[in-house]
C-alpha cells in the first residue's frame, strides 16, 4: 500500500457515472431495443496518491469504468472531475492535454503493444504525440531511463514485443503509462494474464514506483486478494454498481455486504487450520445480464439474506461506520431499519430479518 502523502485530497470525484451500451434489434432499420447497463450510477472518490482498489466479477464493469474515466469510451451520464475539471464536458484538444496527466495498463500486454514496432517506439509513442522531447537523443534518453525505470535493459530498445516474456511486457506496458510523467493511472487488471510468480513482482514494481513518483491508482482486478495487497481503500462492483466502499484492512475484517462476504470467503487463508474451519459462501445462480438487471436490489437474485423490500428498493451507499459504505437494505430501507430477530418459518433454528419503523423503536 502507498504511504499516501496528502490522502485527504481528492484526485479523482466520479458521480453518478453511466455507460450503457444500445442494443440493436434486427431488419433494415435495426431500431435500439434497448441498452446494455455496463456502468449504471457508480460514485466513488479517489484521493491523491492512494491507491483504489475495484474489485467484482467479470463482466460487472470494471473495465468499462475505468476506460470512461479517461474517456476512451464515452459515458452516457455522470460527471468525472479529475483536479477541478470534468473530464466529460472537454473537447478534444483540452481532453488531449489533460490525458498528459491521466494513463492506463492495459490487462494484456501482448494484445496492447503493436508487434510491428520496437518496445523503444512503443514507449516514445507518448513522447511524440505531446512534444515531449527535443530531437532524437533526447527521446532516446528518455526512453531509457523509463526501460531502467521498470527494471529492464535499456538495450532492449530496439527489440520486438515477441522477445519477451509476459512480466517483460507488462513492465513495457509501465513504462510507456510513464512515459508522460502522470499523476493519475489506470491499472485494469494489469496481473491477470500473468504468472503467480510475476505477478508479485509488478506488484512490488508498481508499489515502489508510487512511493518515488507520487502516483495515484485505480487498480481494477478480479482478485481480492492482490487487491488487499496494494490498496489504500477498496470499493467493490457488482453488475455496473458499486456496493461497498472502504478501508482494505475494515473491508477485509468487517465486510458488511453480502457480495463482499462471499468474495471474501473464496480468498484462501495460508493456515490450514483457519482453512478447514471457516465456512465458504456460495453464490447460487448467474451474474444477471446488464440489458435486463433485476428491479430493486441488482444483488438480490444471489443473496442469501434477501427479504422483502429488495425486490423494490434500490438501496443507496449508506454510512455503515468511519469511512465505510454499503449499499444494502440490512443497513437502512428508506427510513426504516432492519433488525434481526429469531423466527420459526426461517428455517432451523434461523434468523429472520424485521423491518421496524425508526419512529416507534
Amino acid at each position: 500500500m502507498s504511504a499516501a502523502t496528502g490522502a485527504n485530497e481528492v484526485l479523482l470525484d466520479v458521480r453518478d457515472l453511466q455507460v450503457w451500451f444500445p442494443e440493436h434489434g434486427r431488419g433494415v432499420l435495426r431500431r435500439v431495443t434497448g441498452h446494455v447497463k455496463a456502468v449504471d450510477g457508480v460514485s466513488f472518490e479517489v484521493r491523491r496518491g492512494e491507491t483504489l482498489g475495484l474489485v467484482g466479477e467479470s463482466g460487472c464493469g470494471k473495465s468499462t469504468t475505468g476506460l470512461a474515466l479517461l474517456r476512451l469510451v464515452e459515458p452516457t451520464g455522470g460527471t468525472v472531475v479529475f483536479d477541478d475539471q470534468d473530464v466529460t464536458q472537454l473537447d478534444k484538444q483540452r481532453l488531449r492535454a489533460l490525458r498528459r496527466r491521466m494513463a492506463m495498463i492495459f490487462q494484456d500486454p501482448m494484445a496492447s503493444l503493436n508487434p510491428r514496432r520496437s518496445i523503444g517506439d512503443t514507449i516514445a509513442e507518448p513522447l511524440d504525440i505531446h512534444g515531449l522531447h527535443e530531437g532524437r537523443q533526447a527521446r532516446r534518453a528518455r526512453v531509457g531511463e523509463l526501460l531502467e525505470m521498470v527494471g529492464l535493459n535499456p538495450d532492449y530498445r530496439n527489440r520486438y514485443p515477441h522477445e519477451f516474456s509476459g512480466g517483460q511486457r507488462q513492465r513495457v506496458g509501465i513504462a510507456r503509462a510513464l512515459a508522460c510523467e502522470p499523476d493519475f493511472i489506470v491499472a485494469d487488471e494489469p496481473i491477470a494474464s500473468l504468472d503467480v510468480s510475476i505477478q508479485a513482482q509488478v506488484l512490488n514494481l508498481m508499489e515502489r514506483l508510487q512511493g518515488e513518483l507520487g502516483l495515484t491508482y485505480l487498480f481494477i482486478a478480479h482478485d481480492l486478494s492482490a487487491v488487499q495487497h496494494i490498496s489504500d481503500r477498496i470499493a467493490v462492483m457488482y453488475l455496473g454498481r458499486i456496493v461497498e466502499i472502504a478501508d482494505a484492512e475494515r473491508l477485509s475484517d468487517e465486510p458488511q455486504h453480502p457480495y463482499t462476504q462471499a468474495l471474501l470467503s473464496a480468498v484462501p487463508i495460508p493456515d490450514p487450520w483457519r482453512e478447514r474451519e471457516r465456512t465458504r459462501i456460495i453464490l447460487k445462480g448467474d451474474v444477471p445480464s446488464p440489458l435486463d438487471p433485476p428491479s430493486g436490489c441488482n444483488f438480490r437474485t444471489r443473496c442469501r439474506e434477501v427479504f422483502d423490500p429488495c425486490a423494490t428498493v434500490d438501496p443507496d451507499l449508506q454510512p455503515v461506520g468511519d469511512g465505510h459504505v454499503a449499499a444494502c437494505h440490512l443497513h437502512g430501507v428508506v427510513g426504516q431499519q432492519v433488525e434481526r430477530s429469531h423466527h420459526p418459518n426461517r428455517g432451523e433454528g434461523g434468523e429472520a430479518l424485521v423491518v421496524a419503523d425508526r419512529a416507534t423503536s
